[in-house]
């Protein structure tokens, strides 16, 4: 029976794991302020980044799309796996052993996911074994042939699949797989007869997903009495999805995300060449053409918001090639990089083209790239007669709308000016042409826009942000209450405009949208910004305020019924021994990392539920670039400011009852302007006066 994993357990294991290098397998992540990372969230289309992430702390949130949690929650999200299923693989990641209560343990075959990963390694294992088995001799000259020693096999994991109907069916069973197990996996095909291995007589290339889990394989056809095709990959299963896994990418994105930069080939040995020659960014698709899915995933592991980043794609130069790149055109203006085109000499694919000429020439074929509008333009041009005056002004029809659709606008008049040299027409011409195209397609967008918002239907999946990501995005750091001696210059993201409103919507309001709450819409008047920066700085950096200064900060009454509900939290969680011990840390991580986890943890778990994503959105917004003495001034000077306005509303009020007290009450009329002396007192030293 499998039992419940210890909770002193869960958060030590949630301590000792870094989030970012969880999250950084699946997303680029850069510096977003101190301590706080951020990268193109994988739950949503966007363009602009605003997923943020506090490895500090052990939490994610997107203020585009609202998601957050903690590395467990990520977990479960992208990979689809249950709780005990992320504690218990993040466990086995570290080393760390797990105990679990009520006198149970590990469940015998939990998690599907978990079986059918397992299988696959297990499968992976033993092509790789096969591969130096007599029979597997025809594999080992097609490899041979195409310039792969063992080693470049042994790096890509190439096997060999028996010629055998049940041969791996056996030995997986022998390893406690189920036939449902196997079948589910796509390792086995059902038939009249029972199960059979589907790979027999085969290369196989694993599959991998961007963590490098093993995922699905393709096999490639070397026997004559093969009936099937030439290539045959893994069906889709459960962790299998054709359109979105790229094969390589587990080995080429750490360099991607380095150079900005992934090159997409048509084959499992073209990617082997382009690795083996240099080109370590490459990466291709799996029996399947490219397409959205596979844009999303690279965007995250490319970085692609700043339009730096370079997609250099490899085509055959036959028609096939270029129908190939045309279909890539079409989903072109997805990236935010800059998109080319590489076609070898003589239209050898890269693995000929190692093969014929060396290493130095594929890396010249993706030097010598070409940006994809000028081989459209060119290839768009080469259907028509340019010798006829009206193959000419077809060209100059079909070929407007291209030059018309670049992004950039700094880059369209020279295009415009190309296309006229090309046609030999006047650029006048030609520009009115340009001109008119791209007032069309502006005019056919509305309505689709407008078709779009009638049906309800508007997606972020439509290649452009979502409306609600734009509105929500934080746009950089605002004053919270400026002045000299340590106080806030500048704060948390500022707010749209849309969400200023004071009565902006507030969690459980019934007028709210189905979206979650983002503290984005808060009002963003001064007072609402102090008490939010406040909170943010309490949650993040408790050790850096102080345990006087905290006490005196949750003691401020808040103008902001929402943010009040975090401070009591906080208050609460303070209370309540003074914070209570976190799980022992690993001795590489300092503790006040693993106490700031704790303490947002609790004051989640004390807070009423539709006020927990508040909180966490609170302990991942980065506070402004400071570090070290100027980190600290910043914290306190926040948290100093929000008790200088307290203890001046506290001013105000006694003054008020100064002036009303009766003179002849001298006893009544001392206490209080002893009073004001203690405040006005307490308010210099906030102020280091």
């Amino acid at each position: 029976m499998a039992g419940r994993i210890r909770q002193s357990d869960v958060e030590e294991v949630k301590a000792r794991t870094n989030i970012a290098d969880i999250v950084g397998e699946h997303v680029s992540l850069k510096s977003a302020g101190v301590g706080s990372m951020k990268g193109l969230c994988p739950f949503h289309d966007e363009r602009s980044p605003s997923f943020h992430v506090r490895p500090q702390l052990g939490f994610y949130h997107c203020f585009g799309c609202g998601e957050s949690g903690d590395v467990y929650t990520f977990l479960q999200r992208m990979d689809h796996v249950t709780f005990t299923e992320a504690v218990e693989r993040l466990a086995g990641r570290i080393g760390y052993e797990l105990h679990y209560e009520d006198g149970g343990g590990p469940a015998e075959g939990a998690g599907n996911r978990a079986r059918l990963l397992a299988a696959n390694r297990a499968a992976e294992e033993f092509f790789l074994e096969q591969l130096g088995t007599p029979e597997a001799e025809v594999g080992r000259r097609f490899l041979g042939e195409r310039g792969f020693d063992a080693e470049a096999a042994r790096h890509f994991g190439v096997g060999f699949a028996p010629k055998s109907w049940e041969t791996l069916t056996k030995h997986l069973r022998g390893k406690g797989f189920t036939t449902e197990e196997l079948t589910a996996s796509g390792l086995v095909s059902q038939g009249d007869r029972g199960v059979y291995d589907r790979f027999r007589g085969r290369l196989i290339w694993p599959i991998r997903d961007v963590t490098g889990q093993t995922v699905g394989f393709g096999a490639r056809k070397l026997l004559d009495d093969d009936p099937g095709p030439k290539y045959l990959n893994t069906p889709e299963t459960a962790v299998y999805h054709k359109a979105q896994v790229l094969y390589g990418l587990d080995l080429a994105k750490r360099e991607i995300s380095k150079t900005h930069r992934v090159v997409v080939v048509e084959g499992y040995t073209d990617v082997m060449a382009c690795h083996l020659a240099g080109v370590t960014t490459a990466i291709a698709t799996c029996g399947t053409s490219f397409g959205v899915d596979h844009i999303k995933v690279l965007r995250r592991v490319l970085g692609d918001d700043s339009g730096i980043g370079e997609v250099v794609f490899t085509f055959d130069g036959d028609a096939a090639g270029q129908k190939a790149a045309m279909r890539a055109f079409a989903e072109e203006r997805r990236f935010a990089a800059q998109t080319f085109v590489a076609v070898a000499p003589d239209g050898l694919d890269p693995c000929d083209l190692r093969l014929a000429r060396g290493d130095a020439a594929v890396r010249s074929l993706v030097e010598t790239k070409t940006p994809m509008f000028e081989f459209v333009i060119r290839t768009t041009l080469a259907r028509f007669d340019l010798e006829t005056v009206e193959g000419r002004v077809a060209a100059l029809r079909a070929a407007a709308p291209v030059v018309a659709d670049i992004r950039d606008p700094a880059l369209r008049p020279g295009y415009t000016r190309e296309l006229a040299r090309m046609l030999g027409m006047e650029l006048d011409e030609v520009g009115r042409a340009v001109r008119s195209a791209g007032a069309r397609a502006r005019d056919g967008e509305r309505g689709r826009d407008t078709e779009r918002e009638r049906r309800g239907d508007r997606s972020p999946g439509d290649g452009r942000p979502d409306a609600r990501s734009r509105q929500v995005e934080p746009r950089g750091p605002v004053g919270a209450g400026g002045g000299a001696g340590g106080r806030p210059a500048g704060g948390a993201p500022e707010p749209p405009r849309e969400a200023t409103a004071a009565h902006a919507a507030q969690p459980g309001d019934p007028a709210a949208s189905d979206r979650p709450f983002s503290i984005t819409m808060l009002p963003n008047d001064p007072a609402t910004r102090l008490e939010r920066d406040a909170l943010q700085v309490m949650l993040q950096y408790p050790e850096l305020v102080g345990d006087d200064l905290l006490r005196h900060g949750v003691d401020c009454r808040f103008g902001n019924g929402t943010l009040a509900v975090v401070r009591d939290g906080i208050a609460s969680v303070l209370a309540a021994a003074s914070v209570a011990p976190a799980a022992s840390p690993d001795a590489a991580m300092p503790a006040a990392v693993a106490t700031r986890s704790v303490i947002v943890d609790r004051v989640i778990a004390e807070v009423p539920p539709p006020f927990a994503s508040i909180v966490q959105q609170l302990a991942v917004l980065p506070v402004p670039q400071r570090d070290g003495t100027e980190l600290t001034a910043y914290v306190q000077g926040v948290v100093g400011a929000l008790v200088d306005r307290e203890l001046l509303r506290q001013k105000q009020e006694l003054l008020g009852r100064l002036q009303r007290t009766d003179r002849a009450d001298t006893a009544t009329y001392a206490m209080i302007q002893r009073a004001l002396v203690d405040i006005e007192r307490e308010r210099r030293t906030l102020r280091g006066d």
